[in-house]
């Protein structure tokens, strides 16, 4: 689905959403009449310092003149590898938007990241998988890293890393691999307008929270994480 399908079939009674050179910025109306701040990335655009700036002040200026819910829209490429990007600090850039990200949803703000099209490493880590709960939509395909480029940092052969992406979902790209790691937290159906999934979801989230960790290990794609996450927390805990 292109985002001229999503918008409308998410904000049936209007949104003021623009899209400038890639980057999402607006609010919309829900069906209850609140409204909802929205934010992306589209166009499959890298996302870099000037991308990654303006998106974390949209998401600080609303801080304290909203109430609503965030949205986040992904379909980007991964994060811009550029010279420049990387001289300015990228990785600084998008350690803020994820840190504003979770600032706004620890403040109030639920945040809901749904994945649309396209996404990868340092762009997915900004985005989608700094809110609180990551939705994915049929034909979305995600990638925590795509395979030539683990291969570079992993010292392993392509034929190796192809092998592993059969069984292993940590190595293989793509929605349901996401999902059964625990970084998807649902699914949305074709079959039920988008505007009521969406209702539905935000009628739940005070009582949900970033369980990437539980959901992996109970989906068998992730099974050491919250375990590990566990002790951590405790031996964190000790120490005080």
């Amino acid at each position: 689905m292109t985002l001229d399908d999503i918008l409308p079939a998410l904000f049936p009674d209007g949104h003021e959403v623009r899209n400038d050179k890639g980057v999402l910025l607006g609010s919309a109306t829900l069906r209850s009449g609140d409204r909802m701040l929205v934010l992306g990335v589209a166009d499959r655009t890298a996302l870099g310092v000037d991308e990654a700036i303006r998106l974390s002040a949209h998401v600080l200026k609303s801080i304290d003149r909203d109430s609503g819910a965030i949205l986040v829209l992904v379909d980007s490429d991964s994060q811009r590898m550029s010279k420049r990007d990387e001289l300015l600090g990228l990785n600084e850039f998008l350690a803020h938007l994820a840190k504003v990200l979770i600032h706004a949803d620890m403040n109030g703000r639920p945040t809901i990241g749904l994945l649309y099209g396209h996404s990868a490493a340092g762009a997915l880590l900004a985005t989608g998988l700094a809110t609180r709960v990551l939705v994915g939509l049929p034909g979305a395909d995600p990638a925590v890293m795509d395979l030539p480029s683990m291969a570079k940092v992993t010292k392993l052969s392509m034929e190796a890393l192809e092998e592993k992406a059969k069984s292993t979902p940590v190595f293989a790209p793509g929605l349901s691999n996401l999902a059964q790691m625990g970084a998807v937290h649902m699914t949305w159906s074709h079959a039920a307008p988008f505007v009521d999934q969406l209702e539905a979801l935000l009628a739940d989230m005070l009582a949900a929270r970033d369980g990437r960790d539980a959901l992996g290990r109970a989906r068998g794609g992730r099974l050491k994480a919250a375990e590990i996450a566990e002790r951590v927390r405790d031996l964190a805990l000790q120490a005080r």
